[in-house]
């Protein structure tokens, strides 16, 4: 058994195809994401990946809907999506495949 901390790695991601990561695969990607009141995330789109954002808690603005506790969204290729954290909180997010390279500002 390996034990790690979710603070060793980059924004949260922890399995995918990236360094670090716990399972190197371009399958998928996982992340346990912690965001503080204000934190942003710019427009974007992933042309070859779907993403599922599931709320574990907190208060959000994703793509001009308000999401909270329970809620899971699910984000197309080419569906653009930004983000608004409006109360401190996690995310689990799910992202296939881990393709690099696969976020575009617009």
């Amino acid at each position: 058994m390996d034990i790690h901390k979710l603070s060793g790695f980059t924004k949260g991601w922890f399995v995918g195809d990236f360094v670090p990561t716990i399972v190197p695969t371009k399958d998928f990607e996982v992340s346990i994401k912690r965001y503080m009141k204000g934190d942003k995330e710019a427009k974007h789109v992933h042309k070859v990946a779907w993403e599922i954002t599931a709320v574990v808690s907190g208060k959000y603005i994703m793509a001009g809907k308000e999401i909270g506790a329970d809620d899971i969204v699910y984000l197309a290729p080419d569906e653009p999506a930004d983000f608004e954290c409006l109360e401190e909180g996690v995310t689990v997010v799910v992202k296939a495949p881990s393709a690099k390279g696969d976020k575009y500002l617009v």
